[in-house]
């Protein structure tokens, strides 16, 4: 399905058309901002758009070699970042006037790589759940889920070809699903988090929005040094895993899964579900666990906030920092030993190179007054640590975007991404 929004080309073909003299950045990065005004009255994608920066940046760039695999490429990067010079409000009116002096370590290595950082994209209170102002680009009236909200849309909608988010919960993986595009989530810790808004040490991790999965490993590629593009992919290790939140999923969801299993299964012969009875039964209680340690985390890592400005969190926050506040020592150790003892099992039951699919999300895109969607499907590999990788390759009734989300084994990022692409090319994009 053809979409006005993606008539640019994307991060890769931008950076190959600069290094081989048929784009300069400027004109890649004029054209960007073209579509920002077009767009950004409508979508509301953007807490602050450095027009000016971004056009310096790119000329500097045109005016000397060819300096990363992301020279010249438009970058939009989630306000929890921070960005030398620019606002850093990280979705709070606490921090409405800080600009930060420095780059987070991942900004420092887009810059090295060549990035063009067009400017910081909306984020919800602190990357939690109080939705921004951003509206989905491709389902209106629909949220575009959280907390990466502004990164997600503002790529949906063309304004950038590649953007930065991060995923606590569900944060890369849901607003991907619902805006139709590709959202990978690495392995935990696998990119740099230095200068980014902590909400939750043990799950906050640096995630990638663009249009193609080859464009998304490229965006990982250079904040990490690995090679991360896609290759012909080992199928035999190959499964599906509704997960025991199945029952989560909306009618809708649960249709259009039940089809694309069929036709999954046509193409390739499927291995068996990567987990045991056992295992699965436990993985239950995952999203409890999960969202309990993270109360836990937010109480510890918004400490400062909560005790000079309670009044300018909102009641969802508040609430949470509280309960984690409450939760007696035997109950956080009990937890974190859990925690432990989860992501070993689940390393322990599966082997080098095991890919499972499951839902991104419950369903399309629910009504912008709603919220920002439900991160049950994510909460279990969060808190895993396990790279993910949501491409849009399914619809609903109504031909709004679900995604179907790829996940393996801490480390096999790679893998991960190479079974992601196979699926876009042989099931299509949205």
């Amino acid at each position: 399905m053809k979409n006005q929004d993606h008539d640019l080309p994307g991060a890769l073909e931008t950076a190959r058309a600069i290094s081989d003299g048929r784009l300069t950045a400027e004109a890649a990065t004029r054209a960007r901002l073209e579509r920002c005004a077009e767009r950004e009255d409508e979508i509301g994608a953007w807490v602050h758009l450095d027009a000016e920066g971004a056009l310096a940046r790119a000329r500097a760039l045109d005016a000397g070699p060819v300096r990363g695999p992301l020279h010249g490429v438009a970058l939009g990067v989630k306000d929890i970042f921070a960005v030398r010079d620019l606002p850093w409000r990280s979705g709070s009116p606490i921090w409405r006037d800080r600009v930060a002096g420095f780059d987070a370590g991942s900004v420092a290595l887009a810059r090295g790589a060549g990035a063009v950082i067009l400017g910081k994209t909306e984020t919800t209170e602190f990357a939690g759940y109080k939705p921004s102002r951003t509206r989905n680009p491709v389902v209106p009236g629909a949220t575009p889920g959280g907390s990466s909200s502004g990164s997600a849309a503002a790529v949906a909608a063309g304004m950038v070809p590649l953007a930065l988010g991060t995923q606590t919960s569900g944060s890369v993986i849901r607003p991907a699903g619902f805006c139709g595009v590709v959202g990978f989530k690495p392995s935990f810790d696998l990119i740099e988090t230095g200068g980014i808004s902590v909400f939750a040490r043990s799950f906050d991790t640096v995630g990638v929005f663009a249009r193609s999965v080859q464009d998304a490993a490229l965006g990982a590629e250079a904040l990490t040094g690995l090679a991360l593009q896609p290759v012909s992919p080992d199928l035999s290790a190959l499964s599906l895993f509704r997960s025991p939140v199945w029952a989560q999923a909306t009618p809708a969801l649960q249709a259009a899964w039940a089809e694309f299993e069929d036709r999954l299964g046509q193409s390739v012969p499927l291995a068996r579900a990567p987990f045991s009875p056992a295992l699965v039964d436990e993985m239950a209680g995952i999203p409890d666990l999960h969202a309990r340690v993270m109360a836990v985390e937010a109480f510890e890592a918004l400490n400062h906030e909560f005790s000079i400005a309670p009044e300018l969190l909102s009641q969802g926050l508040r609430a949470q920092i509280e309960s984690g506040a409450a939760q007696t020592p035997a109950l956080r150790h009990a937890d974190r030993r859990k925690m432990t003892d989860l992501r070993l099992r689940a390393m322990d039951e599966t082997g080098a190179g095991d890919v499972w699919l499951t839902p991104a999300t419950t369903g399309a895109a629910p009504p912008f007054e709603s919220g920002t969607g439900d991160p049950i499907f994510n909460r279990i590999w969060s808190l895993l640590g396990f790279p993910c990788c949501t491409v849009p390759i399914l619809r609903d009734a109504g031909n709004r975007p679900m995604g179907v989300q790829v996940v393996g084994r801490h480390g096999d990022d790679h893998a991960v991404l190479s079974v992601a692409h196979w699926l876009m090319e042989r099931f299509g994009g949205a």
